[in-house]
């Protein structure tokens, strides 16, 4: 098999894993995940909404398999698929949006705060556009430390109506700053249609307007997203300072797991999944059938796994509520 179709294959298998974790998860959080040869209780489903990145996957595999494990990501409360892409455990994450001691984050953070610092994952964020200044001061750090690693920050279409993305982008013009800006824009800020909202020619001719320069590309094909994202890095990587990828997308769920977006316009919705990335991947590609269904047999049985582990993990212990947490009083960290 030759180079490049060992990068498909790489392309692929991080969008498969992608969707499979999304599917499992939303199961999960509903109380079934038969599809996956478990069947789990309603005592260790998971709990509360998900963010979902269903119908994206094509953005964070093109973008990760251009970065090294060095390199660093900051990611949005979308970011199971940037933290998979990234390299970070699958079993990890799913013990951690099951709640427990074993997750990333001792089950204490949840889907909207998992990091991973062993891949270079800075964290999923809650607030909209708040990783845009995460991934600036990361990126200043490595200047200032001399090292040549950059940054990917991931961000939705509404984060750049956000005081953050002009700041962001705007510093890390000045300072010059090794950072890669993804703007994966599936179209709908939570629950209103982002072009209603957003003036002029979009996040693009924002980021060209303070001076750094980008690109736009169907976020759906997942070749295109590897090809502008590898161009974008080659420059960073020369010293071109920041650089912006405007990934055009959609979210096949809604703003959350237990959205059913019914103010979204049918027809769209069934235009958008006609343009399904993993769908488009298996037309486009070439590769031959077994070769893509093995990938898919091995995901399905790592997810499958992984929630087997995630329902027979420990809780945490109750003492560890009051660590990782601040003393505002005094100001001090505890734990």
């Amino acid at each position: 098999m030759n180079s490049s179709n060992d990068r498909a294959l790489a392309l692929y298998r991080t969008m498969a894993r992608i969707r499979a974790f999304e599917n499992a998860a939303e199961e999960a959080s509903k109380g079934g995940v038969s599809a996956f040869g478990a069947s789990l209780s309603n005592d260790v489903r998971v709990r509360g909404p998900l963010h979902l990145s269903t119908g994206q996957e094509a953005v964070p595999a093109g973008v990760c398999i251009n970065l090294a494990r060095e390199d660093l990501i900051t990611s949005t409360h979308r970011g199971h698929g940037h933290t998979l892409a990234k390299g970070a455990s699958m079993e990890k994450m799913m013990c951690e949006l099951f709640g427990r001691a074993t997750g990333f984050n001792g089950g204490k953070g949840g889907s909207m705060h998992i990091a991973d610092f062993s891949v270079g994952m800075l964290g999923a964020n809650g607030v909209v556009a708040a990783g845009i200044p995460i991934a600036v001061g990361a990126a200043h750090a490595l200047q200032v430390q001399g090292k040549k690693h950059l940054v990917a920050c991931f961000f939705g279409d509404g984060a750049v109506n956000r005081g953050p993305f002009l700041e962001g982008l705007n510093w890390a013009k000045i300072h010059g700053l090794a950072l890669l800006f993804v703007c994966e824009d599936n179209r709908w800020s939570a629950t209103t249609a982002t072009g209603a909202m957003t003036a002029g020619a979009g996040p693009l001719a924002r980021a060209k307007a303070i001076g750094v320069d980008g690109v736009e590309v169907d976020g759906n094909d997942v070749f295109a997203v590897d090809a502008a994202a590898a161009a974008l890095i080659q420059g960073i990587s020369k010293g071109e300072g920041p650089k912006f990828l405007h990934a055009v997308t959609y979210r096949h769920k809604g703003h959350v797991s237990v959205d059913p977006a019914t103010y979204r316009d049918g027809e769209e919705v069934a235009r958008a999944l006609e343009g399904d990335p993993i769908a488009a991947f298996v037309q486009k590609s070439g590769l031959r059938k077994e070769d893509l269904e093995k990938i898919q047999k091995q995901t399905d049985e790592e997810v499958a796994a992984a929630l087997q582990t995630a329902a027979a993990a420990p809780w945490p212990d109750k003492s560890a509520a009051y660590t990782d947490i601040q003393d505002t009083g005094k100001g001090r960290w505890l734990g």
